[in-house]
């Protein structure tokens, strides 16, 4: 079954309409949907590593422009679509925390938070709720987005065929290593968001009716 997902999707990765997939579900879930353009990313990338870094270009740029359908969301929206949408993607206690750490840190944070694991969308609103200055917020995704998507697209671009091979050869082992590497990301952009300085601290304590303040 995993073969034939695999190679399945691998065919699809190579589709001519496949750039157009993966430039809409960079745009959407950097604002409300859950599930990132990585995967996808990589599988085009493996399909056609020539392309690579032209892929991982077009998943920064529309994932960028997303982030300013998120932000308008937060600015224009928050009471009536952000709540809802926070609440759907279960984001809603996470919100005043990334509120705090935006206020403290501001584009600092968009450029090492929105390069991990931690959904974008999260720091996108939250920008527009508290007025980031959009300059500084569109600068900031360019360069988390970058560096999120460009790693993955420089790596298949130098690597491509070594890695296709031996996922080919080894489907099973190279599955099982990436969760680990995902899950490995996620306890990462954990303990970065525990600092242990008094901003951090502050933040951390944050209420959940706070962000409203």
């Amino acid at each position: 079954m995993l073969r034939r997902l695999y190679d399945w999707t691998m065919a699809k990765a190579a589709d001519p309409r496949a750039e157009w997939w993966l430039a809409l579900f960079a745009f959407v879930e950097a604002s409300f949907f859950p599930i990132p353009p990585h995967p996808l990313l990589g599988i085009m990338c493996l399909a056609e590593p020539k392309k690579a870094i032209r892929f991982a270009i077009i998943a920064t740029l529309a994932s960028v422009a997303g982030g300013l359908l998120g932000y308008a969301i937060g600015h224009f929206l928050y009471d009536t679509l952000g709540t809802q949408l926070l609440a759907l993607l279960g984001l809603t206690q996470s919100f005043p925390k990334a509120a705090c750490y935006l206020r403290e840190y501001g584009a600092e944070i968009i450029m090492i938070k929105g390069a991990t694991p931690i959904p974008f969308k999260l720091l996108t609103i939250t920008a527009g709720f508290i007025a980031m200055p959009l300059v500084t917020f569109v600068l900031a995704s360019l360069v988390s987005r970058s560096i999120s998507f460009m790693i993955v697209g420089v790596l298949f671009r130098l690597f491509g065929a070594p890695i296709k091979a031996f996922i080919d050869k080894y489907l099973g082992l190279a599955t099982a290593g990436f969760v680990v590497l995902v899950v490995g990301g996620f306890i990462a952009a954990a303990a970065l968001s525990g600092g242990g300085n008094d901003s951090n601290a502050k933040c951390d304590a944050v209420a959940p009716l706070a962000a409203a303040a």
